[in-house]
């Protein structure tokens, strides 16, 4: 993957009393060029708008801003449906939709809602099926007939658009196998970043999965949800005690995110704002305007 295409988002929360911050959010962002925003998928939680019925109505009131569930909660939203559904917003947003998907973790409260529970195979297995499906359900062509372990579809048309690009958030072994098998990009879980344990023995899964049936592991990005604050002055430390990365001033961002496409592979960030909630206006308007833009002139520089 070319460092051209690395992409700049950020992650907002989708409460119900949020609607208008959350809207004033994405239009700033799409003024000011960054690629994409992400909202959370918990649909047990009454508070919450719906992330999909959020997203579109997002996508309605912008330009050129993508959406992303960061990540779609799979067991609620069965594969056909959500293939109608992320069609559908591509064709009405002119395509600018990603399609976050994930194979659920808070199985208490998704089962709670009418959901079979599953075994954490059997969640995987459906959630690879679901991704499969999804794709085979876009880009027209003859009628689709699958018959998978968990689900099932005989002679249904697919939707004349193409599938959005697929980005997981997958955590475990077999989870990150099957990203390599049928995603094109992952979400490191629990704000992983490139200098993180659970990136260095996570990406390998992937790329071992990919190359195993001939797929180019370059080809999957890997799109960090990436908290910290940014100040006015540079920190002695950007970083605490246990590595994790808490900040700094824009010269500081740059530098490191500008490091971590070139020295290890980075491919797309999601802003949040330190202990992993919305970034504010001012937060995200000087990561679009004074760290993002910098970034991009530093990878440039560097690569071209």
């Amino acid at each position: 993957m070319s460092v051209q295409e690395v992409v700049f988002g950020f992650g907002a929360h989708s409460g119900i009393g949020e609607v208008t911050d959350l809207l004033r959010m994405a239009q700033q962002a799409d003024r000011d060029g960054l690629d994409h925003f992400s909202l959370s998928d918990h649909p047990y939680i009454g508070g919450r708008l719906d992330a999909y019925a959020a997203i579109g109505f997002i996508l309605g009131r912008t330009e050129r801003i993508a959406g992303l569930a960061n990540v779609t909660n799979v067991p609620t939203r069965p594969a056909p449906m959500l293939a109608r559904a992320v069609t559908s917003l591509s064709a009405l947003s002119g395509g600018r939709i990603v399609l976050g998907m994930g194979a659920g973790g808070l199985w208490d409260r998704i089962s709670a809602m009418g959901v079979p529970r599953l075994s954490p195979g059997d969640a995987v297995a459906a959630f690879e099926e679901a991704i499969v499906l999804v794709k085979l359900l876009s880009g027209g062509g003859p009628p689709v007939t699958f018959k998978g372990r968990h689900y099932q579809v005989d002679q249904i048309e697919p939707a004349p658009v193409a599938a959005p690009p697929v980005w997981t958030g997958s955590v475990g072994r077999k989870s990150l196998a099957a990203t390599g098998r049928v995603a094109d990009g992952w979400i490191p879980g629990h704000a992983a970043d490139w200098l993180s344990e659970r990136y260095r023995t996570s990406r390998p899964v992937i790329d071992e999965a990919a190359a195993a049936i001939g797929r180019d592991p370059g080809e999957i990005r890997t799109v960090f949800n990436f908290p910290g604050r940014i100040t006015d002055r540079a920190l002695p430390a950007t970083r605490d005690r246990d590595g994790c990365w808490i900040g700094g001033s824009t010269g500081q961002w740059v530098e490191e995110l500008t490091g971590a496409v070139l020295e290890h592979g980075a491919s797309g960030f999601t802003l949040f704002s330190a202990g992993h909630d919305a970034p504010d206006l001012v937060f995200l308007g000087r990561w679009a305007a004074e760290i993002v833009p910098a970034v991009r002139e530093a990878i440039a520089k560097e690569s071209g």
